[in-house]
């Protein structure tokens, strides 16, 4: 098991505050302070793995969170763009189709 490296990711704590404080332990403890951080896959491959399941199971909610973090560990906008078209083949079109589109929101929100 890897160490909690106390990332002090919040996301958990952010999304449900004392709601249900199991997950937001699971989240923010486990998820993100241990699992992200591991060795053996940097943060921009664990993005794109992410995104590939995300993707694949239609949860586009989740999805619009890991898009736009995934910029921010390194993966370019083509780069996404691309991933998309070609999960789009493999994940169904309407999954590719309604990822692009929560991609294109995050990119026209932040130009």
């Amino acid at each position: 098991m890897a160490e909690n490296t106390g990332t002090g990711w919040t996301g958990g704590k952010n999304a449900f505050g004392d709601f249900a404080p199991g997950m937001v332990h699971y989240t923010d403890r486990v998820l993100f302070d241990e699992v992200w951080e591991r060795e053996g896959l940097s943060k921009r491959d664990r993005s794109l793995v992410t995104i590939s399941a995300l993707t694949a199971l239609g949860k586009m909610d989740q999805l619009q969170f890991h898009l736009g973090y995934a910029r921010q560990n390194g993966v370019t906008d083509e780069e996404l763009r691309e991933a998309l078209l070609h999960l789009a083949f493999y994940s169904g079109w309407p999954n590719g189709m309604g990822a692009t589109s929560v991609l294109k929101r995050i990119v026209e929100e932040q130009d």
